[in-house]
């Protein structure tokens, strides 16, 4: 009996996840089969699949407003983002260690000044940032994303590799400290290899956040010849004339690639640094 009752709890239970997962799924197969659709057929009929496909809806979508190519866009993204990644990953790691294998004067009090920066929304910040990027003169530029990320301003990221740091045996240290390697060296030779998946998701998470990121990017980006691929879709969508939503939705089928290209890459690291992180040793 307990073997049957196992078994039909087994069945149902991948049955709801196979609905959860197929509830989840659908939007992104209706925008990816829509992009092939007309606009009268994407709001006039509820099939899924196509009934006269119109395959040219990619080619048309990618020459953007015709003066600026989805090129341009896919390249101001690129450069937006890959720094603020590189400098993110980079940054928190090293506050990380310093708050996970150092004692030092108010170390308590500023961890919890971190922590508490988290509950801060962005529409608190987003005033005073604008001030004073006005004040530097970085408006229109991508440094307002990139700054932040060398001085670890996402302390998200730092809790996370904290607890990472904390779940790793201080022998290493100490052994690697024995054999003559210094603060610098312990870190970069020793522990920093050790904390990779915590590192691989970092890299996702902000890589994900910074490519979709519409409202700073508004805020701070104003020229067109600088938009990132979030802009340039809303831009897409002009309420002054009629809309190609196949094309809108082609282009926002493939500006979804690159975070599941990343994900898919780095999937193993991923999942076993989120799972590590909330783990304390």
């Amino acid at each position: 009996m307990k073997k049957g009752h196992t078994k039909i709890r087994t069945i149902v239970t991948h049955a709801l996840m196979i609905a959860a997962g197929a509830l989840l799924l659908y939007p992104l197969v209706w925008m990816f089969f829509s992009s092939f659709k007309s606009n009268k057929e994407i709001f006039g009929s509820l099939r899924l699949l196509p009934e006269n496909p119109v395959w040219d809806t990619f080619a048309k979508g990618w020459k953007g407003t015709g003066q600026i190519t989805y090129t341009t866009f896919y390249f101001n993204t690129f450069k937006m983002v890959i720094p603020t990644v590189l400098f993110t990953v980079m940054s928190s790691s090293i506050v990380a260690y310093g708050f996970a294998r150092f004692k030092f004067r108010l170390k308590k009090i500023l961890f919890m000044l971190m922590l508490s920066s988290l509950m801060l929304p962005n529409a608190v910040l987003i005033i005073p940032r604008y001030l004073l990027f006005n004040k530097l003169g970085w408006l229109n530029t991508y440094l307002p994303f990139i700054v932040p990320a060398v001085f670890a301003c996402t302390p998200f990221f730092i809790y996370m590799m904290v607890q990472f740091f904390r779940g790793i045996p201080r022998d290493f240290d100490e052994a690697a400290t024995i054999d003559g390697c210094n603060t610098f060296q312990v870190f970069y030779m020793i522990l920093l290899p050790l904390c990779k998946p915590a590192l691989f998701s970092a890299a996702i998470f902000q890589f994900i956040w910074v490519w979709n990121d519409f409202f700073n990017s508004l805020i701070y980006v104003n020229s067109v010849k600088k938009y990132p691929v979030v802009l340039a879709l809303r831009m897409s969508l002009d309420s002054t004339v009629a809309s190609n939503w196949n094309q809108v939705l082609a282009m926002s089928v493939v500006s979804l690639l690159p975070g599941i290209i990343l994900f898919f890459s780095a999937q193993k690291y991923f999942v076993e640094g989120v799972t590590s992180a909330g783990v304390k040793g």
